[in-house]
């Protein structure tokens, strides 16, 4: 459905306006069908996100400030996050040898476990914009350059 059919407006002040708008609206659209879909396994968008930041690094730790720093969405209260993923027992948290003051952060088996289990659905979620492999890489493409 066209952008003017979904915010009912037909006048933009000019193209650049209207791809703004088609984009932040197609990524509200895409975030709560992501929402639905983790929910269907227990979780949230980003406690996904920090179990697949974890599992990249397995068996290896993270701080808390390193997976925050490569979070998709940077503004989580990533503590009150972490907290609720010990407490389902997907991660573990270490006290830090090396600085008492900080934690090491580990994907447990229970993580992977469930990781395991989204991935077998996982492309039902990557296919939701029902874009050609084309057409994705070109618009991942004009994403990166839009970031400059």
């Amino acid at each position: 459905m066209k952008i003017e059919d979904e915010i009912k407006q037909t006048k933009f002040v000019s193209p650049h306006q209207k791809a703004v708008l088609n984009l932040l609206f197609t990524a509200s659209w895409l975030q709560a069908r992501h929402q639905q879909f983790f929910k269907s396994f227990g979780i949230t968008t980003q406690q996904f996100n920090i179990l697949r930041i974890l599992k990249g690094q397995h068996p290896k730790s993270l701080s808390a400030k390193e997976i925050k720093s490569r979070m998709l969405d940077q503004n989580s209260d990533v503590s009150r996050i972490l907290s609720r993923m010990v407490a389902k027992k997907l991660i573990q948290k270490q006290t830090c040898p090396a600085d008492k003051r900080a934690a090491d952060i580990f994907i447990t088996e229970q993580g992977i476990e469930l990781l395991s289990r989204v991935n077998k659905y996982q492309q039902n979620l990557d296919t939701t914009l029902q874009l050609s492999e084309s057409e994705a890489t070109t618009l991942s493409n004009l994403l990166d350059k839009s970031r400059g």
